[in-house]
């Protein structure tokens, strides 16, 4: 396996300039970065992260690398691991991958080189060769809200399938028969596993999903106003669209009006991932709302139980509908985030 120096002597820099390029220090010159960088890809060479994760010694500080700190659910996420490691002695170095794999590693192999403690990871995709190693080095790991599956990693997550089943009956009950999804993308877990929810929730009512009212975003507002207006261009547009998270359902919302449509009169929209903006949106908008402090809460103690030498558990909580009056509800004064209540059959 290639070392620091083989790249340094590779590219012709010194083993300080090669550590500079590889965090992103602005010191480095062009040239010298673009002769670092090739050496790298030429040599395969790997930091020595990994290796020096694997160590006795303690700096009680744990890594959070979220996807999209924009997003007000990662935002929320965000304090509550703050909280929860503070409260068991522990401090959070947070880096914000901006949904960008190359980001993400980024961040993962700046805090790994910092010596934390341990990592918890909101995976952009399944396909990050940094993780991989990490995870079967031993670096001590905990996956929150997404993760790549076949990697032994405890999982923190919530099970939003009941809420969609619960999501596609209210909507079936107020008689709408068109629905459309923006879904997540394909390559995280939550966009592949959202978008199947919503197939086979419909399929239980006999409700197609036709591939022009499957539309592919990226978690991000643009995304979600880009696929909005591709439905309504449809000679026959949804009655419903669901965005499978908050930032696309506010690219939607911004699509609808610059129509000059007006939400639920001549077109619904649901979505999943609660925000507090919902409520104060005209008309507040009915979602799926996850435990989001629980989420952050349990994936610390899931990850300080690792470090302690303690074996770590996976979580999975449910998520629950949130009924307010975007898809056509009657008025209530009751619009605060209290849970359809589920069948037990």
């Amino acid at each position: 396996m290639a070392s620091i120096k083989d790249v340094a002597a590779e590219a012709g820099v010194s083993v300080a300039t090669v550590s500079r390029v590889l965090n992103d220090h602005p010191s480095v010159s062009a040239d010298a970065r673009t002769r670092v960088l090739a050496a790298v890809e030429t040599l395969g060479y790997r930091p020595n992260a990994v290796a020096r994760s694997l160590r006795t010694d303690q700096t009680r500080t744990l890594g959070l690398v979220i996807s999209d700190v924009m997003n007000p659910y990662f935002t929320e996420l965000a304090r509550s691991v703050e909280e929860e490691a503070r409260a068991l002695g522990y401090s959070v170095i947070i880096g914000n991958a901006d949904e960008r794999p190359d980001l993400q590693d980024h961040h993962v192999r700046t805090l790994l080189d910092r010596r934390i403690d341990g990592l918890l990871v909101s995976p952009t995709d399944g396909g990050s060769p940094l993780m991989l190693d990490a995870a079967r080095a031993g670096t001590p790991m905990v996956f929150v809200d997404r993760w790549i599956p076949g990697v032994d990693v405890p999982v923190v997550r919530a099970d939003g399938q009941a809420a969609v089943r619960d999501l596609v009956a209210h909507l079936y009950g107020l008689g709408h028969r068109r629905l459309a999804i923006i879904a997540g993308p394909a390559a995280t877990t939550t966009g592949s596993e959202r978008v199947e929810a919503f197939r086979a929730a419909l399929a239980e009512y006999g409700l197609p999903l036709p591939d022009a009212c499957t539309g592919q975003g990226d978690f991000q507002a643009e995304s979600g106003r880009r696929v909005t207006e591709g439905f309504l261009d449809l000679p026959e547009p949804p009655e419903v669209v669901f965005a499978a998270d908050n930032l696309m359902a506010l690219g939607a919302l911004d699509a609808i009006r610059a129509r000059g449509l007006r939400v639920p009169d001549d077109i619904a929209l649901a979505a999943f991932d609660d925000i507090p903006w919902f409520v104060h949106t005209d008309p507040p908008v009915t979602a799926i709302a996850q435990p989001t402090g629980e989420l952050g809460r349990a994936a610390v103690r899931a990850l300080v139980d690792r470090i302690e030498g303690r074996p770590p558990t996976s979580v999975t909580l449910p998520a629950r509908l949130v009924v307010r009056r975007s898809c056509g509800e009657s008025p209530s004064p009751l619009e605060s985030p209290s849970p359809v209540q589920r069948s037990t059959t």
